[in-house]
């Protein structure tokens, strides 16, 4: 209607007014920010003016998901390359990612079996035919996966969620008798759903919770190139709701269990539409597992809005991302903020797939991709290894990809990659509980996203992928912040009212 003011531009003039009135901020407010300047999460204090202001509306009272956490995977290869690292160096890394002075990292995934980034093929039941599991152990695990899972919990003061994935049955349950591909026999579904059962209990005598269970990584499939298993829709759903589905909820009634297990894109929607349709099987899923794997700029918004919209009392977590089919640029900032990383799709995707997959910022590809979920009622995200060596790996299958943290473990060093930084703009200040609220801006030259935390402090993570530094008038309740965001920047803005528990 003509002459109608915006929603936004009203609660500008709104926090005018009342800004007028007052003698003192309400609020106490921290500004963090890594960039291709150079800062890494860098406490900001001084904001310079900015020819380009956008103009961001926090709604505290409008609520929407709630957040499990953030994190990263413990896979083998991480574990052993901590092991070859001096008590210092581990230390460190550890205390980096799990520490109060470091990311916090509150949600985190292990493979169960071996996966590529292992040092080779293994399963917990080894011997063929074995239906009862009596030879079922989890010794692969011992010297490396376990202690690096204990470490973290050491050092981890708000403790973390542990989702648990195979990537395929031991090649004797399976059609093909490989570890890659095939389909899991059904002679063997209910040995295969005993398995999950036995690794909880053999994680849970380490001292180790499983707080989560995807049914499968991927299971559409690799192209055999690594381990794998097949299922469709109805595949899963037969062996979850008459196999595991009923054991975990008598025997593991908290265990959380999450299926699907891949990209984000058309996929998604059979298969939540197989999950949800029929309550006798949507009652054993607990959510909807998914990964990035799609696209290197699309986080298909509207897929996640249909499956949210399907299922919106189940959760939605990211299970798995990373710069793949690259090498680490060993201590080059440059290339992390520049366009020159390719994923797997630049060169192999289908032809009429191929444009999903252009080259990307590997910064901007995590920064876009977690607002954007966030925005879209994901619960959590997880990256995938947290630890590789200057290869890309080990990888038994030298599928070779980027991590947050690089080591050379020979010369016993250490490289913090700005995709590690990136991480900690949510997972240090984003804590497990907190609730996404509204959020409105009037330019789409940034992103942004808002969340209230437990302790009522507001976090507001804003990305900006332009050259430019960008003002930024934040607008809550009755205040407005006046701020800058540097060109390429993550910026985290932690605002804490200073009267009350709560934002008016």
């Amino acid at each position: 209607m003509k002459g109608e003011v915006s929603h936004i531009v009203l609660l500008l003039l709104i926090s005018i007014v009342i800004s007028a009135c007052k003698e003192d901020a309400s609020m106490d407010i921290q500004v963090f920010e890594t960039s291709k300047s150079g800062h890494q999460l860098e406490r900001i204090e001084n904001f310079a003016k900015s020819e380009q202001a956008v103009l961001i509306a926090v709604f505290p009272e409008k609520k929407y998901q709630r957040i499990l956490g953030f994190g990263g995977s413990f896979t083998e290869a991480s574990a052993h390359l901590l092991n070859q690292m001096s008590a210092e160096s581990r230390a460190k890394i550890i205390e980096a990612y799990f520490g109060e002075t470091g990311a916090r990292y509150s949600l985190t995934r292990t493979h169960m079996n071996s996966c590529d980034f292992s040092l080779g093929n293994y399963s917990y039941a080894p011997v063929p035919d074995d239906v009862n599991l009596e030879h079922f152990s989890i010794e692969e695990d011992l010297d490396d996966l376990i202690p690096m899972i204990r470490d973290a919990m050491s050092v981890s003061k708000d403790g973390f969620k542990l989702i648990a994935s195979p990537w395929t049955a031991p090649p004797w349950m399976k059609d093909n008798n490989s570890w890659k591909g095939g389909r899991l026999l059904k002679e063997y579904y209910d040995s295969w759903a005993n398995f999950f059962l036995k690794y909880l209990e053999a994680y849970k005598e380490e001292g180790i919770d499983i707080w989560g269970f995807t049914v499968n990584n991927e299971p559409l499939g690799n192209d055999y190139n690594w381990e794998s298993m097949h299922f469709s829709p109805e595949e899963m759903n037969d062996f979850v709701q008459h196999y595991l589905g009923p054991k975990l909820r008598s025997s593991a009634p908290e265990v959380k269990l999450l299926g699907y297990d891949q990209n984000r894109d058309e996929e998604m929607r059979e298969w939540v539409d197989a999950m949800y349709d029929n309550d006798s099987i949507a009652q054993y899923y607990d959510g909807t597992a998914i990964h990035w794997y799609g696209s290197t700029f699309d986080y298909f918004p509207e897929s996640l809005q249909y499956a949210h919209q399907k299922a919106p009392d189940k959760y939605l977590i990211q299970t798995e991302a990373c710069i793949d089919a690259e090498v680490p640029r060993w201590k080059d900032d440059r290339w992390y903020w520049s366009k020159k990383a390719t994923d797997w799709g630049y060169d192999w995707a289908p032809q009429e797939r191929r444009h999903m997959h252009p080259r990307y910022v590997p910064v901007f590809r995590y920064a876009r991709d977690i607002i954007g979920c966030l925005n879209n009622h994901v619960n959590g995200w997880i990256d995938w290894n947290m630890v590789l060596d200057r290869k890309g790996g080990p990888n038994w299958a030298e599928n070779w990809c980027v991590a947050p943290v690089i080591v050379d473990p020979e010369k016993d060093e250490v490289y913090f990659t700005p995709l590690y930084f990136t991480m900690a703009h949510f997972s240090r200040f984003i804590r497990p509980g907190a609730i996404r609220v509204g959020l409105e801006l009037d330019s789409d030259i940034i992103q942004a996203t808002a969340v209230e935390n437990p302790d009522n402090s507001l976090i507001i993570v804003v990305f900006n992928p332009g050259e430019n530094q960008v003002g930024i008038e934040i607008l809550i309740g009755g205040e407005k912040i006046d701020l800058s965001i540097s060109g390429k920047a993550i910026q985290t803005i932690e605002v804490t009212p200073k009267k009350g528990d709560l934002f008016i």
